[in-house]
């Protein structure tokens, strides 16, 4: 396993979880960040052991978006590789589901990268904030293309021209993320979760996730014929036959991705 420096990897039977680690600076990201992240989640995506994987944040914070303070130094001054902007394209098209735990700062990058997760769990101590224009910056990670299909396009556009802070109850209200816990509950919370997704059926997972991937770019007609062909193949899957086998018995089903 790689030995990072700015982000820990963690890998539990099918669940990996990727933990953002600066916390000294609420995991503000750098060029060394944005690097080892890519690379990570390039090998999680090839990787067919895994089924789920887990993001969040060490310490009090997620992600600010990029160290301000660290801007000044000679790395932070080199531009971002432009494949690593791809990190979004990562946690949102691999064939795994991605769940973002949200445990507190959630700005500029860091908020792009929230968006591309599947699901996204908060914190109630949570902040978030597009950033981007407090900066005079246009925006980067994707969050015009993914915010409007999480929280509709004029809301996205008001929390991008108008960046002011939201708490966690507000994320919740706008249907940004699924659900927000207290914070003394919040990991134990979230892990139940993914542990829930990583034991679900692995071939129908990632087919669904294909799906909604699919989906956004196909039409009606083209995408139920890819649909109807995946059904028919997770169908006739031996996992099937045992979910099938386990709700007539009333039992757990043991699921091994054939």
């Amino acid at each position: 396993m790689p030995d990072y420096e700015t982000i820990l990897y963690d890998v539990d039977g099918s669940l990996a979880t990727v933990t953002l680690n600066r916390p000294d600076n609420l995991n503000g990201i750098t060029n060394a960040m944005m690097r080892e992240l890519y690379a990570c989640l390039n090998a999680v995506a090839l990787d067919d052991s895994i089924r789920v994987v887990l993001l969040t944040g060490a310490g009090r914070g997620f992600c600010p978006g990029v160290d301000l303070k660290a801007s000044t130094s000679g790395e932070a001054q080199e531009p971002f590789s432009k494949q690593c902007f791809h990190i979004t394209s990562l946690l949102h098209e691999m064939p795994k589901v991605t769940v973002a735990a949200i445990n507190g700062a959630c700005a500029g990058a860091g908020f792009g990268w929230a968006c591309a997760c599947d699901l996204r769990y908060a914190t109630a101590r949570a902040v978030f904030n597009s950033a981007f224009l407090g900066v005079a910056i246009s925006g980067d990670m994707a969050g015009p293309w993914l915010l409007p299909r999480i929280v509709g396009a004029t809301k996205a556009r008001e929390l991008f021209l108008l960046p002011d802070k939201f708490g966690a109850d507000e994320a919740e209200r706008i249907g940004l993320v699924v659900k927000t816990f207290p914070d003394e509950s919040f990991r134990d919370d979230v892990q139940a979760i993914v542990d829930r997704l990583a034991h679900s059926a692995p071939l129908a997972v990632c087919e669904m996730k294909r799906n909604f991937v699919n989906a956004e770019n196909m039409p009606l007609r083209d995408y139920i014929e890819l649909e109807t062909e995946r059904h028919s193949r997770t169908g006739s899957s031996e996992d099937t036959r045992e979910a099938f086998r386990a709700f007539v018995e009333k039992r757990q089903p043991e699921f091994h991705g054939r």
